[in-house]
Formats: C-alpha cells, structure tokens, sequence
C-alpha cells in the first residue's frame, strides 16, 4: 500500500495509506517533503515514471489497494495496460529519453577505450542496464514497469553494504595518508604531529551520552527537545503520528533518520577540527540500521504504527545502555589495512608504468614531428627554386628551354633562313636561274652586255 521504498525501494512513495488526522493548520503550514535520493544512477528517469503514473486514478486506486508483495513481484505492473493514452505517451517519450541517455554514456564510453572507426551494438550494450526493456527501445510496457520495480529493489537491498564499504575505504585512506605523512617528517615534528592527533582523538570522544537509537531515553529526549513536550506525558501513538511528516503511515527510513539527528548533534560538530562529517553520516546510517533490524518485523524498509507500537513493548526499549559510536568500533582490521596498502600500491605501479608509455610516445611523436617539419622545409625549398626557375625570361637563358632546364633547339625551315646566310643556287635542285638571290656577284668588267654598242 505504499512504495516510498518499495518502489524507490521500490517506486518512491506513490501509494498513501489511510491518512491520520492532523490539527488542519500544521498541514497546511507544512510543504510536502521532497522525494528522498536513492543515490542509483537512474534515480531520475525512476521518479519522472513515478510522477506520471501518479496523475492516473486507476493506476493509483490499484497501488492504493496493494501490498508489498504485489508490487515486488511485478503483479501491479499489469494494470499498465488500463492507464489512459496521454499516461502512457508520456511514459513512452520518459523511456526514449532514458535510452537515449543510456547511449550517450556508453559512447562516451566507448569513445574512451576504443578506436574512433569503431562500431558500436548499442542494443547488445543496452543489455547491460537491468533496469528497462532494451529489446524495446521506442514504448513503455508492463515489462519495464516490472523491470524498474525490481531492479531498484535490487539494488537498493545492497545500498547500505556499499556504502559501508566506501566508508571503510574512506577510513583506510585516511589512516594510510596519515602514516605516509608521518614518515615525512623529521623525529621530533612526528612526535609533536602523533601527540596532536591523540589529543584530537581524545576532545572528539567528551561529550555527552548518546542514547541508543529507538530506545526510550532516546525518543523521549527527542519528544521533550524537538516537539517540545513533557516527557513524563510520553505516547508512543502520538509520538508515532508527529513523525510521520507525509501522512501516510508509516515510517520510511528518512523518516526515521530525522529522529537521530538530536543524538548526532552530541558527537558532531562540523565547526570542530576533530569532527569529521562523514563519520556523521555513517553514524545515521549505522541507527537506522538498528532500528529497522528491531522494529520492521515484516523486513519491507518500513515500520508501520503496529511494529512501532509492539517495540515500545520489548525489554530492549527500556534499557538504558548507551550507544558505541563509529570511533568506538572498530571499522577495518591491521590485515585489512595491509591488504589495501598493498592494492594502492599496486595501483601506483600500474599508473607508474602507463605515464612511461605516454611519456615514450610523446617524445616519439615530438620526434616524427621535427622530421615532418624538416621534409616540409625541403618541399617549400624545391618548390620554391622551380617557381624561381620559371619567372627567369627565356631571352636570357639563350635559348628556350625545357620544364627540366634543358636546352630546346628548333630547325628552321628554308624560307625562313637569315638575310646575311646566301644560299647558292646549286644548293636546291632544279631551281631556276631567275629565282637566284639578288646579291649575286657581278660578272667581270670584261664581259659586255650584247645589247650594247661599243664605241
């Protein structure tokens, strides 16, 4: 009857129980929260889905009158067939734009680890994401309902154990690069660096009590600071009713992480050096634990007035014992510490030995490139004298000459031959005596003309 986490684990909080009645003006002064983050990397396209779905009466007639199980096991996805056509043209435009998104990051990819030229199945690669339908990539059906519904489940099951992971990762790097930095320094400055740090260590643990979250010192303190109540007048129906912010309940996790900030407070400060905030964090995360480990008997990520009610009533609730923060526990082993050393060492080895590759790379690409640049001055020197050698007039050559440079002779036909070469008249068969050139010797003085008298 409700998804807060079933449905953002597992549809975010579409589903609304039978309201509790509230003073009208609390309601109105209060602004809906906003959706909680599931931190998945489709946290979005789940709750533009959600949003959708929740504007369709049947949908929500349908979820309203489901239980958990229904919507884990994909039964509700079944009445997507009934939603009206602008729920479900919407729904299919929310798809196409996942799918798109989708493919971007695997080009992006790609385009990292892979050759330009190379092809990409992105159908084959949509199979990858568990969250959608990739055989259909264009309409929003029943199977991607199903598909959404338990995938987020999935993984919001392994949310907490990642994060724990990181913390412990967050906290070994802490210490490694605190020890690095110790075998920096000098005998006397890691003396004074290690007492420093003790006294540290020592001002983060003065503080008061914290209670052990859902206890009854815990809940009355926040009955008495946060909603300003006598704590001798303590109800746990009413307390349950002030806390459930949305109205719809239950209590979801954010919800319940909301009542240990009181406890948080006493441990950290993040005006203090010796504070560290992300310690903060996992502390909250570590109290829900507990808490739904006690109370959420039917293990939906939810505690509904029932469980809360029936851990009111356990043994535990009344014991006073305090609560052992994340500095009390130990969070990570020597051995562990050792082992993760030893992988960042492996690490560095490995990034060591890829920067020498690109180094060797650059410095045969600067190579290529002064070679380039060489045979590019040579080519720019040729053409150049060619161009030289073309601009030249042929008259001061001597004679023509050829694209090469060589010399170029022409016969001249006999017509054509000079004014001050005489050709004689024997030199051409069968001419005439009258073609003879006009610069012919004269004949002797001693030879008369017949035509003239002689005196």
């Amino acid at each position: 009857m409700y998804l807060t986490w079933l449905v953002s684990a597992a549809l975010l909080g579409l589903a609304t129980c039978v309201p509790i009645e509230r003073p009208k003006e609390k309601q109105e002064a209060e602004p809906p929260p906003d959706p909680a983050d599931t931190g998945l990397f489709y946290h979005r396209y789940l709750q533009e889905v959600i949003n959708v779905l929740e504007t369709d009466g049947h949908f929500r007639e349908k979820l309203q009158a489901a239980n958990a199980e229904d919507i884990k096991s994909g039964k509700l996805s079944k009445e997507l067939d009934f939603v009206s056509h602008h729920v479900r043209t919407k729904l299919d435009e929310l798809k196409r734009q996942e799918v798109s998104r989708l493919r971007m990051l695997l080009k992006a990819k790609m385009d990292a680890t892979m050759e330009q030229d190379s092809q990409i199945d992105h159908r084959t690669l949509l199979k990858q994401f568990e969250h959608l339908d990739p055989q259909n990539q264009h309409t929003f059906e029943a199977r991607d309902l199903e598909l959404l519904i338990q995938t987020a489940t999935k993984h919001l099951e392994n949310f907490d154990a990642d994060h724990h992971n990181e913390f412990k990762r967050y906290e070994m790097m802490k210490e490694h690069e605190r020890r690095e930095y110790l075998k920096s320094l000098d005998e006397e400055k890691r003396r004074e660096e290690e007492a420093r740090y003790e006294e540290l260590k020592k001002k983060h643990k003065e503080h008061p009590k914290v209670n052990a979250p859902g206890s009854q010192d815990q809940l009355k303190e926040v009955w008495q600071e946060t909603d300003g109540l006598d704590p001798n007048e303590f109800n746990p129906k009413t307390f349950f009713n002030l806390h459930d912010t949305n109205s719809d309940g239950v209590l979801d996790e954010q919800e319940l992480e909301a009542l240990f900030t009181k406890e948080l407070e006493k441990v950290y400060d993040p005006r203090n050096e010796e504070d560290d905030m992300l310690e903060m964090e996992e502390e909250r995360l570590r109290m829900r634990e507990h808490v739904m480990k006690n109370v959420d008997l039917n293990r939906d990520r939810l505690v509904n007035l029932d469980e809360f009610l029936k851990s009111t009533q356990k043994k535990e609730f009344n014991e006073a014992d305090g609560w052992k923060t994340v500095e009390e526990t130990q969070v990570y082993s020597e051995a562990e510490l050792q082992r993760f050393e030893a992988e960042l060492a492996a690490q560095e080895a490995e990034l060591g030995r890829r920067a020498e590759q690109l180094r060797r790379q650059h410095e045969e690409l600067q190579q290529r490139q002064v070679q380039l640049d060489a045979q590019k001055k040579e080519y720019q020197q040729a053409v150049l004298q060619m161009e030289q050698r073309k601009s030249q007039p042929q008259a001061e050559q001597g004679h023509p000459a050829g694209p090469g440079g060589e010399l170029k002779f022409q016969a001249q036909p006999p017509h054509a031959a000079p004014a001050d070469q005489a050709v004689p008249p024997d030199s051409h068969p069968g001419a005439p005596d009258h073609a003879a050139p006009q610069n012919q010797a004269e004949p002797p003085q001693s030879q008369q003309h017949p035509e003239v008298a002689i005196q």
